[in-house]
């Protein structure tokens, strides 16, 4: 049975209790509040739901992430690094790489990131938890990604590009930069060929959550925001 939640309280069903169909559906309603959220990416659930829905809270298994040293770039994204087509950089933008994710996408209908999703995570932003990639091309935003940060843990949210290859490079110079403040897996939520492309991969959900617990509270060096391209 769905569980549902109070307003006035920040806990979430065990995520064992998540339902198998649909997949991950672990609890609804609730709300945005940056506690909540915090909670809930601590537990190991997100929030996804079409507009018009109740919210919904999601812990699929089994789970896709990505870890840092299993990053796969292929000879033509290698390329398109070394040409240094594009410029990136961290937490320049946020609320323009957020608004650019929400925008619709040729290939579906509608979003997911409502005005109401928008501004809680630019909340979670001004916190120091929520973090933006911005990838320029000639002074103009051309893609990007955002996500949450939370000891060595990454958890990505959404990204877009209006140019090829401008999401990847922005991935894959988060993800080299995360690897070098000491952060071990990145989520990446559920599979899509583009995440499997860069070496993502899914495990079981009771394996995702050891590593939260393990990982969670454990200190990284990151220094947020910063030009991508720079290195202690």
């Amino acid at each position: 049975m769905l569980g549902w939640l109070k307003r006035d309280e920040l806990a979430f069903p065990p995520l064992e209790a998540a339902l198998r169909e649909p997949n991950g559906l672990l609890a609804a309603g609730g709300d945005l509040s940056p506690e909540r959220l915090i909670a809930a990416y601590r537990h190991g659930c997100f929030p996804w739901y079409a507009p018009g829905q109740p919210i919904l809270w999601w812990s699929p298994d089994p789970r896709t992430v990505l870890f840092p040293d299993e990053l796969h770039v292929s000879r033509s994204l290698a390329k398109v690094l070394r040409q240094q087509r594009f410029e990136v950089s961290f937490d320049r933008d946020f609320a323009a790489v957020i608004a650019a994710c929400a925008a619709p996408r040729s290939y579906a209908n509608g979003t997911w990131i409502t005005d109401e999703m928008r501004g809680a995570y630019e909340q979670l932003h001004q916190l120091g938890h929520a973090h933006s990639v911005e990838v320029w091309q000639d002074g103009e935003l051309v893609g990007g990604l955002y996500g949450l940060a939370f000891g060595r843990l990454f958890f990505g949210e959404s990204m877009f590009s209006r140019r090829d290859n401008a999401s990847k490079v922005g991935f894959v110079t988060l993800v080299r930069q995360l690897q070098d403040w000491g952060f071990v897996m990145i989520d990446c939520q559920m599979p899509t060929a583009h995440l499997a492309s860069l070496g993502a991969r899914s495990i079981p959900r009771s394996e995702f959550a050891r590593w939260l617990s393990t990982h969670l509270d454990q200190p990284s060096s990151a220094v947020w925001p910063r030009w991508a391209g720079e290195r202690d």
